[in-house]
């Protein structure tokens, strides 16, 4: 039976196409932005270098790869149960989260030593708060896990209340990323043309990840209504 190029979900087959791609441009984003800051920061060359290199590891590759784990066109453990991507998802997270705070406490030392004031920048005050929010975050999926913690509350709200903080939570390490680039560091290292390609990819990773968590939450809706 001809299907009139949809889906069988009655979406267009073109929008699952580009969803597909644009999940895979992801995989590729984060990966090679985490590879090149990598380069750029030379992790062990200073104390200071160890801090773009686990944010931006942090933010770009673990909370990225994580959120992709669940995406139906790009996860790469798309034959997995979803309880196993759940496992998948919580150990990257953890990573995560650690990745954050020794990248905290590795500019919070350096500004120490140099005698220099702490969180004197919006990239400073936003970048703690991201740290904060997601190992709160991590916490309060425990019980996504344990699911006997959560007397009271269906599991079903617990998901939708974990994916709505969750993308506040990845948008706030976007947005620090970006701040990041605009930072004497980085500005004297990178400019014109690269500067914006580099400053695409924090933005383009943060669309496609809206774009996956506000499609999943509608189609549920859809399902019920």
């Amino acid at each position: 039976m001809v299907q009139n190029n949809r889906e069988s979900d009655g979406e267009p087959r073109v929008y699952g196409y580009s969803r597909r791609a644009s999940a895979v441009l992801t995989h590729f984003i984060c990966v090679g932005f985490s590879v090149f800051i990598a380069l750029l920061s030379r992790p062990g060359s200073s104390l200071f270098s160890w801090h773009p290199f686990f944010m931006t590891l942090a933010f770009s590759f673990f909370m990225t790869e994580a959120i992709l784990l669940f995406s139906p066109h790009g996860s790469p453990n798309k034959g997995f149960p979803h309880k196993a991507k759940g496992r998948v998802h919580w150990i990257l997270q953890g990573l995560c989260v650690s990745c954050a705070a020794l990248g905290l406490a590795a500019i919070s030392y350096n500004k120490h030593l140099n005698g220099k004031a702490h969180f004197a920048s919006w990239h400073g005050l936003l970048g703690l708060l991201t740290v904060c929010v997601v190992a709160l975050q991590s916490l309060a999926a425990v019980p996504l896990i344990y699911h006997s913690l959560a007397k009271g509350w269906s599991l079903a709200k617990l998901k939708r209340y974990h994916a709505a903080s969750g993308l506040v939570t990845y948008l706030l390490g976007s947005v620090s990323l970006l701040l990041g680039l605009c930072s004497a560091w980085f500005t004297a290292s990178i400019g014109g043309y690269a500067w914006y390609l580099s400053a695409l990819c924090p933005a383009v990773s943060a669309l496609v990840v809206m774009n996956q968590v506000s499609s999943a939450y509608m189609a549920k809706k859809r399902l019920q209504s």
